[in-house]
């Protein structure tokens, strides 16, 4: 079993910082790319960013120049530095990774974590 566990959302104010963390655990042999979602209300989850198992980055147009996905594979983590948030950050991130199991390669959603950005 696979679980993808995701932590650090927070209430902060606009022009403020976070950092998400999502940390894989259970039974796998390695992870591939990474990636950040997010979904706020009546609007389809989108993709943030990326990292591929060699560090490889892409971002959305939206954040780019404010958020820096990173990873850290000894620890099967992936995060999210936000910097200069802005109200239109408000959502629930999710993270997203492929991982290869006995069953092949397999992609697991985290459950959610809640960024609100406000004053």
């Amino acid at each position: 079993q696979v679980q993808l566990v995701e932590s650090g959302g927070a209430l902060v104010q606009p022009g403020g910082s976070l950092r998400l963390s999502c940390a894989a655990s259970g039974s796998f042999f390695s992870i591939g790319a990474m990636d950040w979602y997010r979904q706020s209300p009546g609007r389809q989850r989108e993709l943030v960013a990326t990292i591929t198992s060699g560090g490889s980055t892409n971002y959305a147009d939206s954040v780019k120049g404010r958020f820096t996905i990173s990873r850290d594979n000894a620890k099967n983590t992936v995060y999210l530095q936000m910097n200069s948030l802005k109200a239109e950050d408000t959502a629930v991130y999710y993270c997203y990774a492929n991982l290869r199991t006995n069953q092949g390669l397999v992609g697991n959603w985290g459950q959610g974590t809640q960024v609100t950005v406000s004053s």
